[in-house]
């Protein structure tokens, strides 16, 4: 029988938690007309990281994502990662934005994301969020997939942000049994193009409006190779 554990949650609770993804190539006009996600490239130059932050900010973008240079991680070029992370965060909170740092974890080892986690504590950003959903790997059978947000990794990102630093799950969070187990780990958000299912889901097992104890298969500690 597969281990069960329990969280007491609430509908709204679920709900609020969630980022309902609308990133796809084929999105119309009217798809996205509900809001703008602006998320500069990963090894786009500091100035211009720093102006398309500034110009989402401007436009009304209360929250805004920029991914790490991933290469100056992996490099070890701290003193690089750290100042474009202040530049940007600096920009947007000028205009009442909150930054969310995206790590793209699938690119990394423990120690770059404990370091990334100590290093926007440090600059008391927003949130530390796991990936952007379309970090793809090679994988060893040759094709190219992603795992996003696993247990391994959310529990580091917990223990070594700040109190204050939210953390955000991204790319793995598909199920509600997923749902509940990130947010039992302390993750505050997640990002997820099954938001309706995983909500009908809670629904039939009864979750509603007043918070209720739930059990919950929990997810894989290493993850599974997959999507959005």
């Amino acid at each position: 029988m597969a281990t069960q554990n329990t969280i007491t949650v609430s509908l709204p609770q679920l709900a609020k938690m969630i980022d309902y993804s609308l990133l796809h190539p084929t999105m119309t006009d009217d798809d996205i007309r509900a809001g703008l996600k602006i998320a500069p490239g990963t090894s786009s130059p500091r100035t211009l990281k720093v102006a398309e932050a500034t110009a989402a900010a401007q436009a009304g973008g209360a929250e805004i994502d920029m991914v790490v240079n991933i290469g100056k991680v992996l490099g070890g070029d701290w003193e690089y990662v750290s100042d474009e992370m202040r530049r940007v965060n600096e920009a947007v909170t000028e205009h009442q934005a909150i930054l969310r740092v995206i790590f793209e974890n699938d690119y990394l080892q423990p120690e770059h994301i404990a370091r990334l986690c100590e290093i926007c504590t440090q600059l008391g950003v927003a949130f530390v969020k796991t990936s952007t959903g379309y970090g793809f790997v090679r994988q060893p059978d040759g094709s190219y997939n992603y795992k996003g947000a696993i247990v391994r990794d959310l529990k580091l990102m917990r223990a070594k942000s700040g109190k204050k630093i939210q953390v955000k799950a991204a790319g793995g969070v598909r199920t509600l049994d997923d749902l509940l187990h990130v947010m039992s780990l302390g993750v505050t958000r997640t990002g997820a193009t099954a938001t309706v299912a995983i909500l009908e889901d809670a629904k039939k097992r009864g979750i509603g409006k007043e918070p209720m104890q739930v059990s919950f298969k929990p997810m894989k500690e290493e993850g599974e190779a997959g999507g959005y």
